[in-house]
């Protein structure tokens, strides 16, 4: 039933699908009406559970999504989706979220370059702060709620000029240590995904990641260039450049902090979301070399924690899986 539905069908005696508006590795997004309230439009994320999975894990994996639906139920910020209910429907779980009109950023992005024009500077920079407002805002949490997709085609600008952060798929929790943390999404999108999530969920993931993204995301925006891949990065250190090299009206302090955001290593980024505020808007001087300085990202002074070298080592466990590849 829930993953053969057809337009006209109505879940929960309230929502009727209207349309498919988006499709991922783990389920559907629909359009629907709220027949509980005439007019309102919402996006139904559904969430598949394949069948050959152990029922015990099934059963763990679902409690787990109401554990975190909940959470993410409580969020209430001008440039988020807000969450109004979740549910079960035989072998899917379903979040519902107001329905974001307009374009998003990935397709504003695209259209300018068709046309052989950058982004306003500007203009990329009043999203970058309704952006970063939410990500403070998320960040400040208790526990922290940490986003790890943020991607131009996440981001969607509306009809009234407010930037949203959608796409809250399925959560999950890590614990590192004594602190929980909250997640959202899985391990991401790779040109914008930081070295350190590419372990998977085994507690390098912090609000930092998440800095990463955004700052990836902004260099793709101004740029027009989709920003290397971080495996990539390791293996070639000069892989990434200046945004100033594609775009030379971006004032070098907002090419900095994009850079800085971008270090290969957490702790070479901005300590948090207002700290890359300053940077990006006050050209806040940049404490230490600059991420897009390969002798940054080769000190080998961070192999000093267990965290550190576990992270290396997915790291040369890549590289080898690289050479592997090479030959075939």
């Amino acid at each position: 039933m829930s993953t053969n539905m057809e337009i006209g069908q109505v879940l929960r005696d309230r929502y009727i699908i209207l349309d498919v508006i988006g499709r991922g590795g783990m389920g559907l997004i629909f359009l629907a009406e709220d027949n509980r309230l005439t007019g309102r439009l919402c996006a139904l994320k559904q969430i598949r559970h394949d069948q050959d999975i152990p029922e015990n894990l099934r059963t763990q994996t679902r409690e787990q999504f109401y554990r975190e639906a909940s959470v993410l139920a409580r969020l209430d910020h001008p440039n988020l989706p807000k969450v109004s209910d979740y549910f079960s429907l035989s072998d899917c779980d379903y979040l519902v979220m107001d329905f974001i009109p307009g374009e998003d950023l990935k397709t504003l992005m695209d259209c300018a370059r068709q046309k052989d024009h950058f982004l306003d500077q500007d203009e990329v920079l009043q999203w970058a702060a309704q952006i970063s407002d939410a990500l403070e805002y998320l960040h400040n949490q208790d526990p922290p709620v940490i986003h790890r997709d943020i991607k131009p085609s996440n981001l969607k600008l509306t009809p009234s000029h407010i930037v949203k952060l959608v796409d809250f798929g399925l959560v999950k929790q890590l614990v590192p240590e004594d602190l929980t943390i909250t997640v959202i999404q899985g391990r991401g999108t790779a040109l914008y995904t930081p070295l350190e999530q590419y372990g998977g969920d085994i507690g390098h993931t912090d609000t930092r990641s998440d800095i990463y993204a955004l700052g990836a995301t902004l260099y793709h925006l101004l740029s027009n260039h989709p920003p290397p891949e971080a495996k990539r990065r390791f293996l070639y250190p000069n892989a990434l450049q200046s945004i100033r090299q594609f775009n030379p009206s971006v004032d070098p302090h907002v090419d900095e902090a994009i850079l800085w955001a971008m270090a290969l290593h957490p702790d070479q980024r901005p300590p948090d979301i207002r700290t890359f505020q300053k940077g990006l808007f006050s050209g806040l001087s940049i404490p230490f070399l600059r991420p897009y300085d390969h002798r940054a990202n080769r000190k080998l002074s961070f192999l000093s924690t267990s965290n550190d070298r576990l992270l290396v080592g997915i790291v040369a466990f890549l590289f080898i899986v690289a050479i592997f590849a090479s030959f075939f």
